[in-house]
């Protein structure tokens, strides 16, 4: 076997530099602001459609709806109807959205803890870049 096949063979079949690679939708799907803020709220359980709503500020009902059937659509969070009336709808994460989770919970965490540093940087490169 020559060294290109052995390169050949060892390649993952995705790549996310290939703009081609349907990688890239998913990874621009769950780097969305609110498919990020949804998995994080949705990490410690099941909860119905409002009580997401309200969880996270400012997101529109509109905005909401169409970022969890894209979730959902990628298997990272299931929905299940209750025959209630109004009917009562709930949202989880599947072993696949609970596996992304924790690497987003490391982000965000990590966010967290070094935003005044990020403040600081913005600052000061804004200061630096004043004049132009």
């Amino acid at each position: 076997m020559t060294d290109a096949e052995t390169a050949t063979k060892e390649m993952p079949p995705y790549n996310v530099f290939d703009e081609r690679c349907p990688t890239r939708n998913v990874l621009a799907r769950i780097a969305d602001k609110w498919a990020l803020l949804i998995l994080a709220r949705l990490e410690n359980g099941p909860i119905r459609f409002n009580h997401l709503q309200r969880e996270i500020q400012r997101i529109t009902k509109k905005v909401l709806t169409q970022s969890l059937r894209k979730l959902e659509r990628d298997g990272l969070v299931s929905r299940k109807v209750f025959a209630t009336v109004p009917v009562t709808v709930e949202y989880s994460l599947t072993p696949l959205g609970q596996a992304l989770t924790e690497t987003v919970t490391v982000l965000a965490h990590w966010v967290e803890s070094n935003m005044d540093a990020i403040v600081a940087a913005q600052s000061a490169y804004d200061a630096a870049n004043e004049q132009d």
